[in-house]
């Protein structure tokens, strides 16, 4: 399946411009590439590798990191952070476009909230991947599956006292919730609008 539906469908779509205010930028990419049978694509994903002191420790997530000083905006961002965590070179990918960022609750009064920027890529092949110590392993997920709802459940999560329950996806054995879920959301529920899947 070419990629230009889903850029369209993500382009359709724009996000509600962002206030101005006191927040950390971090940044992702979500990497499509074509299936054998040329349906719709798969998606990549990571599992974090456990690091003490890491929130996001041995989570499913999309490679992506904090936005250094150096980065010329979140974009640059989840295109060096890719590079440093799969060894994958974005820069010649076709640009699909920008989910909606999602800004993270403060969690402590003292440090800014951090506001979570992705951006979806399309690789027509995909080369080796090189992981680095910040990746458990690499996994790939059919989107035909997520536009299903397979593997779609809830479970108990406790936040700041209170319990809630969250929902998540189990595939594979994997454990997909939070961000990483609100992002592929996004991007499903665009699809979805323009009748892909």
């Amino acid at each position: 399946m070419p990629f230009d539906p889903i850029r369209r469908a993500i382009a359709a779509h724009p996000h509600a411009p962002l206030r101005q205010e006191d927040v950390r930028e971090a940044a992702v990419a979500l990497v499509l590439r074509p299936t054998a049978a040329g349906g719709l694509p798969e998606l990549l994903m990571i599992k974090r590798a456990e690091h003490p002191g890491d929130p996001w420790s041995g989570h499913m997530a999309f490679p992506g990191g904090r936005r250094d000083p150096e980065d010329a905006d979140p974009l640059a961002t989840a295109l060096r952070e890719t590079r440093e965590e799969l060894g994958l070179d974005l820069s010649g990918a076709t640009r699909l476009g920008p989910l909606s960022p999602i800004r993270t609750p403060r969690v402590r009064t003292h440090i800014p909230a951090l506001r979570v920027y992705s951006y979806t890529f399309g690789l027509p092949e995909l080369p080796p991947l090189y992981p680095n110590d910040e990746v458990d392993s690499v996994h790939w997920f059919g989107v035909d599956r997520l536009l299903s709802n397979e593997g779609r459940a809830t479970f108990p999560y406790t936040w700041r006292g209170e319990p809630l329950t969250m929902p998540c996806v189990r595939l594979d054995g994997c454990f997909i919730w939070g961000l990483s879920l609100r992002m592929i959301d996004d991007l499903l529920a665009r699809m979805r609008r323009e009748g892909l899947g």
